[in-house]
This record gives C-alpha cells, sequence and structure tokens, in this order.
C-alpha cells in the first residue's frame, strides 16, 4: 500500500493510493495515518479494503507529510561509506545519532526555508523508516516485524550551526522545514530489499547525489536494534538512515543552497519530492 495525507497544513485527511494511481480518501474509516493505524494490525484492517469502493479525492490538493503525530524523528549521521569518505570522516564503528525536531516535519513538495543568518544550507536524500510495531531491545534477526514501511526524507542541513557553532548537530539539522518527508509512505510488503536502492538529488536540474542504500554502514535491522537498546521505538516514530555522497558540503568547491532554487530527490519504489528554496 502507499499512504498518504492530504490537504492543506494542520488538516491533512488519510488517503491510499489506488492502482491507478488516484487518491482515495480514508478519511471515514481512520483519522490519520498515524499511531496505531501503523501497527500490523492498523495495516491489515486497511489492506482489507476495497479501495475502489473508497471515495475519490477530487482535484490536486497538498500532498501533507505522509504521517501524522510523529513522537520521534530519529536520525544517523555518516552512514554511508562513500558519504564518510567525501567528508573526510572516519567510518563510525557505531551508529552516530543526531534528533531533527517534530516541527521540522513538511509536506514532500512545500518550500524549504533557508533561517536567517544561514550561510551553508545543503541538501540530502534519505531513506525513511517509519516504525509499526514499538518496542525495546529489539533482537536484530527480528527488527523487521517492527517495520510499518519507508518514505523519502530530505535532511535539510544548516552546516555552519551544525558544525562550526558548537554543542550538538541538531541546531543545524531541525529548523522549520528541514525535515520533508513523502509523497507517502510505503509499507514494508513493496520493498523486498531496503538495502538496495537507488538514489538521487539535483539542485535546479543538476544532479549532486546518484547512490544506492547499498553502501550503508549500518543497515535497517541494525539500526532498529540498535536504537531500540537506547529508547523505546513506537508506532510513527521515523528512522532517517543517512545519505549517499553528492551533499554540497563536499563538493569542490562547496555548493550551498540559496532563495529560488530547486530541489527534486527520489527513491526507487518510493516517489519522489520537489522543494523551492525560499528565505525565511
Amino acid at each position: 500500500m502507499k499512504l498518504l495525507r492530504v490537504g492543506p497544513k494542520g488538516q491533512e485527511k488519510p488517503a491510499m493510493l489506488d492502482a491507478q494511481g488516484r487518491l482515495r480518501d480514508l478519511s471515514g474509516v481512520v483519522g490519520d495515518i498515524a499511531g496505531d493505524v501503523l501497527t500490523p494490525a492498523g495495516l491489515d484492517t486497511l489492506r482489507a479494503l476495497d479501495p475502489d469502493a473508497l471515495p475519490l479525492v477530487e482535484g490536486s490538493p497538498r500532498i501533507g507529510p505522509c504521517v501524522g503525530q510523529v513522537g520521534k524523528f530519529v536520525c544517523i549521521g555518516l552512514n554511508y561509506a562513500d558519504h564518510a569518505a567525501e567528508t573526510g570522516a572516519d567510518i563510525p564503528k557505531e551508529p552516530i545519532l543526531f534528533a531533527k525536531w517534530t516541527s521540522a516535519i513538511c509536506g514532500p513538495n512545500d518550500n524549504v526555508e533557508i533561517p536567517r543568518n544561514a550561510k551553508k544550507t545543503d541538501w540530502e536524500v534519505e531513506l525513511g523508516v517509519v516504525i509499526g510495531q514499538g518496542g525495546r531491545y529489539i533482537e536484530k534477526a527480528h527488527a523487521m516485524e517492527h517495520v510499518a514501511g519507508y518514505c523519502v526524507v530530505n535532511d535539510v542541513s544548516e552546516r555552519e550551526f551544525q558544525i562550526e557553532r558548537g554543542g550538538s548537530w541538531a541546531k543545524g539539522k531541525g529548523n522549520d522545514t528541514f525535515g520533508p518527508i513523502g509523497p507517502w509512505l510505503v509499507t514494508r510488503d513493496e520493498i523486498s530489499d531496503p538495502g538496495n536502492l537507488h538514489m538521487w538529488l539535483e539542485v535546479d536540474g543538476h544532479r549532486f547525489q546518484d547512490g544506492s542504500t547499498q553502501t550503508m554502514i549500518f543497515d535497517v535491522p541494525h539500526l532498529i536494534s540498535y536504537l531500540s537498546q537506547f529508547m523505546s521505538l513506537q508506532p510513527g516514530d521515523i528512522i532517517s538512515t543517512g545519505t549517499p555522497p553528492g551533499v554540497g558540503m563536499g563538493q569542490k568547491p562547496p555548493k550551498y543552497l540559496r532563495a529560488g532554487q530547486t530541489m527534486r530527490l527520489g527513491i526507487e519504489g518510493l516517489g519522489e519530492q520537489q522543494q523551492t528554496t525560499v528565505q525565511a
């Protein structure tokens, strides 16, 4: 299934993409694509529906973030060997964890704001993993049973805030609009191998990132198991799993976003995003 949320910001309604690519209204069945709806039992309820019997969503509504009421937005740094190499960093011995604030979440095609006083705003296409079955101390062998599905994430980053201002990376990662997710949540059964997905990102038509999840250092089961040693994972939590090479910081010389540019990005089987940058 491909699940999404449509409508004005803060008023999104749940929807499903049918076999013909049409939007079907789920608001008569569930309140949101969130929480218990993402558990195995919740998804089974949606799978049992006949999409053709659901009302069509008319027109071309805004597509919102594909998951609502997100509790945690956990990110993994330097998780691609080729990206670590372009930044000159050593291969991490354990996953590097940081958080994006949930207020950073926006729709896949919403504008991305360049913060005031920002100088080095950057892009990062990432595979997002959405938790369905919660848990703690999850064994790696059973980790995939806790996945509801996957989505595209643009881990927008302000490198000066992140690296040069001291303290946590989070100050350069959690600005408003720095977490576009979607366009849809693709359930786990539709993606046979999350460790072998092509991913790409373009700025103004120039392809900067053209990589694959094959170069992940720590794969999805490892990350779920690892994170669950330090926090409980809950339905609707999002894990953003790192980016391949080609970020602005890694260019020679570095290139950063400015207002009025267009980012396009996508991941095989998960859809595409497009954002315009604006000055906050």
